[in-house]
């Protein structure tokens, strides 16, 4: 109606914080930071990726956690990670996606799982991690998550209120694959969330160019959420348990036309911002990239006719 005020624009908080081998602690840190976010207005937190164990392999199983199903009431859960957060989101009446925790299923697999929790506590979306972080760049870095991890098989999306509509969710490696997010676009989502973890060699290169790549392709907000930076001890001083796997940071979030709109360093950081939702809806009638797909063409067809097509 004539001379409606605009609807207030949703709120989202990124939250960055360093990792330790202190569960308990970690718990604390994410405690800490989402109530910041939260006391900031932000109706939707977003969480890194493996925020309560070490980025190693051998420590996934240690620090995993048994995960509650969609529907369940987190906030009894027995499990310390899993009953902190969504106890937060509870008390603070707000969307929070629990970035990922290692996850031990009951037939014995570990997946690194992100929770969704809604206003009340209850879980709103699971999603394993689909893709593996398993690469090998001579002389710069080798990991391989499917060592200890498995991979999951399910694409996840949630309704996360009227004001901000259909979230998806990946993690990390995830965001590598444009096929996901156009799935996740094709189920009506208008944000994309990848809680990430890169290093110091693929983060400086790729990270927000696939970011912004997977606004482009989903016309979409698309927002990561990284670890703070923690370097590896110097030659010669006293080391953790477990390899220190030094995160690039740089928590982001970038606009459906994939304008950065917002991007911190590698420390610790709250990221609070107002989604303007219609810009998904502007860009989405301007370039309507969605409605003009050729599935009758997307296919390798006979790739031993040399030339085929003929055009």
């Amino acid at each position: 109606p004539a001379g409606a005020a605009a609807p207030a624009k949703p709120r989202v908080g990124v939250c960055q914080f360093t990792v330790t081998e202190d569960k308990d602690r970690n718990i604390a840190k994410a405690t800490e930071f989402v109530r910041k976010a939260a006391s900031q207005g932000a109706s939707l937190v977003v969480l890194p990726e493996v925020w309560n164990s070490p980025y190693a392999t051998a420590a996934f199983p240690e620090y995993a956690e048994v995960c509650p199903v969609v529907g369940d009431d987190a906030t009894t859960s027995t499990s310390p990670s899993v009953r902190a957060i969504a106890s937060l989101a509870a008390e603070l009446k707000c969307f929070i996606i629990g970035g990922s925790i290692p996850e031990r299923s009951p037939d014995g697999c570990v997946y690194n799982t992100c929770l969704v929790y809604n206003p009340k506590g209850v879980v709103a979306a699971k999603h394993r991690k689909m893709h593996l972080f398993d690469i090998d760049v001579p002389g710069k870095i080798t990991f391989k998550e499917s060592k200890t991890l498995t991979g999951g098989s399910d694409v996840t999306t949630f309704h996360a209120g009227d004001a901000i509509g259909t979230v998806g969710v990946g993690i990390c490696y995830d965001v590598r694959f444009p096929e996901l997010a156009l799935l996740m676009q094709q189920r009506g989502a208008r944000v994309l969330v990848y809680p990430g973890c890169f290093n110091m060699v693929t983060g400086p290169l790729h990270w927000e160019l696939l970011m912004r790549a997977r606004a482009t392709d989903s016309q979409a907000y698309v927002i990561g959420a990284s670890q703070a930076r923690v370097d590896a001890p110097p030659e010669g001083a006293a080391k953790g348990k477990y390899p220190q796997y030094v995160s690039w940071g740089h928590s982001i979030i970038v606009s459906p036309w994939a304008k950065v709109d917002e991007h911190v360093d590698e420390k610790e950081h709250v990221i609070v911002f107002d989604l303007d939702m219609a810009a998904v809806d502007e860009v989405r009638k301007n370039i309507p990239t969605y409605t003009q797909k050729r599935y009758d063409v997307y296919s390798v067809g006979d790739a031993s006719v040399e030339g085929a097509g003929g055009n």
